[in-house]
């Protein structure tokens, strides 16, 4: 019996639809626009400014000092949690570096102990998270105050100088804020570097499904079989490490500790990772997204000096660009339902 020609046609291999493609990249076509509209805008208003080289140089120098810690908060953002400490756990970490240091002698083993002491601290967080039961939200408001308590307390508010580390390993200075080619900064080498893994982690390892997934429902995550409580300590502690790394670069670039060190970076770090599409109910989320997210706040500052307006506007422009673009994420998202 011989089989119709008809019935053995072979279907059309399938190709992916426009409307599944903008369902599948909607949070980085959306801030790619953001970027690109406010970057024409920039270069016709103040072309001094953005057509010349020397201020993306300048952007590439000082966005990563808090860019590094806002990459790994999308994580924990997408799990619905949040962390408001990194700042003080900068400061936390360099008085360690600063302290080991100063009984060692050498750079390296104080500043291993920086960044062991910023995961610990992160990890302090997430215990305090995860098994005591209090919100994030709570429990990280709380130990920025007590970190800084404590950063004031043991240094007696005083100003440290780092050149005699820089003096002592003149290589470790070169790689954390050195320039690659007398050009590039080695910490935007970094901040792309740490991006480009923590990307990898979400998006190619069980472990940002497990973050998806814990965003999405963390009863069904259990019920999976997911370790909820374990990723959520571990998300923690990947912050306090990037808050390390970003206090010693940070100190490192202008070679002094102050007890200060990172008061200033809660509302660009944060307004990043919202302003990149993660969104505040968790389960979405995107490191491309908070990465371009970094250079957009970062742009607003000089940006509104080079279309000569005063700083008082940074911060009307700051929450209109937030508001919009999540606005803009948002519609974006019901249509492509």
């Amino acid at each position: 019996m011989t089989t119709p020609a008809t019935s053995i046609k072979s279907s059309p291999p399938r190709t992916p639809s426009v409307g599944r493609f903008l369902r599948r990249n909607s949070l980085q076509l959306g801030i790619i626009g953001v970027l690109a509209v406010m970057w024409i805008f920039l270069m016709i208003a103040g072309p001094r400014t953005f057509l010349h080289k020397e201020i993306y140089i300048a952007f590439a120098d000082s966005v990563p000092f808090y860019g590094i810690m806002a990459i790994p908060i999308t994580l924990l953002v997408i799990a619905q949690e949040i962390d408001l400490s990194f700042g003080s756990i900068m400061a936390v970490s360099v008085m360690v570096f600063v302290g080991v240091f100063n009984s060692s002698g050498s750079p390296l083993l104080a500043l291993v102990a920086c960044l062991v002491s910023g995961t610990l601290v992160g990890l302090i967080n997430g215990f305090i998270v995860v098994k005591i039961g209090i919100p994030s939200l709570i429990t990280t408001i709380g130990t920025q105050f007590f970190w800084r308590g404590v950063v004031l307390v043991v240094t007696n508010a005083s100003i440290q100088s780092v050149g005699p580390a820089e003096a002592a390993d003149p290589v470790l200075h070169e790689l954390l804020v050195g320039r690659l080619f007398g050009v590039i900064p080695a910490q935007f080498i970094w901040m792309v570097i740490i991006a480009i893994a923590t990307w990898v982690l979400l998006n190619r390892h069980r472990f940002g499904a497990h973050v998806y997934l814990i965003g999405d429902n963390a009863n069904s995550a259990r019920l999976m079989g997911v370790n909820v409580d374990q990723r959520r300590i571990i998300m923690f502690g990947l912050v306090g490490l990037a808050a390390a790394f970003a206090g010693i670069i940070t100190t490192y670039d202008i070679g002094t500790f102050f007890t200060s060190l990172g008061d200033g970076y809660l509302l660009q770090t944060l307004a990043a990772v919202f302003l990149g599409g993660t969104s505040v109910l968790g389960g979405t989320g995107s490191i491309l997204g908070t990465f371009i997210g970094c250079y957009i706040i970062g742009a607003i500052e000089p940006g509104t000096v080079a279309i000569n307006l005063t700083g008082f506007w940074t911060q009307l422009i700051y929450g209109l660009i937030i508001v919009v673009s999540v606005a803009m994420h948002t519609i974006l998202r019901r249509r492509i339902k």
